[in-house]
């Protein structure tokens, strides 16, 4: 798909920065303090004289201790959560900006080959891989040095790509030949490819890892693979252009964004059939303009983040109902996202605005914007 139907789309302007948060600790003794404190006091009246050899704690040593111990407990409990690092594949910069999810900065940008855009971490957090497309290959980058220290083999215009739960196996949907590379991690070798549809695109592996799933953006399907045998068991039609799928942590259903049509498809893995549907509906806006594309599912299953592209904004579908509960807005043209592995924050790209929006999830608000480089497209964050 090329850039220029992806990005020049009328958007509204993006959210403002969040601002920080947080308030000082105090000082000042609390009043459980105080009480142990009068309590010490009454104890040291009553109690013997300390015997040869023995040394006894004054009341003011004893203050300074219980303080200092209360206001290291404090400090303890206000720390910053753990800091986990994102890195952000740049589509027209050819870059990876790397931010620090503590500081909400850029802390680095990576060169990398040409046109960048799926991206993930490889199971043990050693690597980041990234699909170049126009350099038809995924590149290996070092995730202690930050830099690209190897490549692994794919056919033409490899964009996104799913690996099996061990880690071993890398499935690459490759847009210009309309086939899936298999790819040895270990061995860091092409296996073979599958033949699917028109413009692979969607790739999603169920958490059992027997079943692959690869949606065509031009054929308008979802196509179920046998990893084992590496044939297709199924072909499953939905809305035009689908461009993501994703399964439920359970492997009870796939959800499969269609930009074009509007909508996203929910797929019994089964029965191989769609079982529903997710419509979205913004006053004021064009229904055109509404193209879902990325999909983020919470752990629990209970709630679902879908991208809506140029609408710029991130919608909160409830899974049981499968409604929509609220719509947030983001920069322009929002394409993909991932949680931190503490599921505190969701983090979006958006590709016009070329910037990163942090979602706060259990407030479902958007708190930070990151500037990053130039039509920001995937997104991965360390495990």
């Amino acid at each position: 798909m090329s850039s220029s139907c992806r990005h020049n789309d009328a958007a509204l302007p993006p959210p403002p920065a969040g601002e920080g948060w947080g308030e000082g600790v105090s000082t000042r003794e609390s009043p459980q303090a105080e009480r142990a404190l009068s309590r010490i006091a009454s104890f040291d009246a009553i109690r013997p004289p300390p015997q040869a050899g023995e040394v006894k704690i004054a009341r003011g040593q004893i203050s300074h201790m219980l303080s200092a111990a209360l206001l290291m407990a404090l400090a303890t409990a206000a720390a910053p959560a753990h800091a986990f690092i994102a890195y952000v594949s740049n589509e027209k910069s050819n870059t990876v900006s790397v931010i620090d999810t503590d500081s909400w900065t850029v802390t680095k940008t990576i060169k990398v080959g040409q046109r960048p855009r799926g991206i993930d971490f490889t199971r043990d957090g050693k690597f980041v891989m990234v699909a170049v497309g126009d350099d038809d290959t995924i590149q290996m980058i070092d995730a202690k040095t930050q830099a690209v220290v190897d490549s692994l083999p794919s056919g033409p215009d490899p964009e996104l790509f799913a690996q099996d739960a061990a880690g071993k196996t890398l499935y690459v949907a490759n847009e210009n030949d309309n086939t899936v590379t298999v790819i040895d991690l270990e061995k860091r070798a092409r296996l073979g490819d599958i033949q699917v549809g028109v413009e692979p695109e969607g790739m999603t592996i169920s958490p059992d890892g027997k079943t692959l799933i690869n949606t065509s953006e031009t054929t308008n399907m979802a196509h179920f693979i046998d990893t084992n045998s590496r044939q297709i068991v199924a072909n499953v039609l939905v809305d035009a252009r689908p461009r993501f799928a994703e399964f439920k942590h359970d492997a009870s259903e796939v959800w499969v964004s269609s930009e074009i049509g509007g909508t996203v498809s929910i797929i019994d893995p089964g029965k191989h059939e769609v079982i529903g549907k997710v419509n979205f509906e913004i006053p004021g806006l064009r229904k055109e303009a509404i193209q879902p594309v990325g999909i983020g599912m919470t752990k629990d299953d209970k709630t679902a983040f879908v991208a809506l592209g140029p609408a710029n904004r991130i919608a909160v579908v409830d899974v049981a109902t499968r409604k929509v509960t609220k719509y947030l807005l983001v920069g322009q043209r929002v394409w993909h996202m991932a949680f931190t592995p503490d599921e505190k924050y969701l983090l979006t790209t958006n590709g016009v605005s070329n910037d990163v929006s942090v979602i706060d999830v259990a407030a479902q608000k958007v708190i930070k914007t990151i500037q990053v480089g130039e039509l920001p497209w995937g997104i991965t964050i360390a495990p």
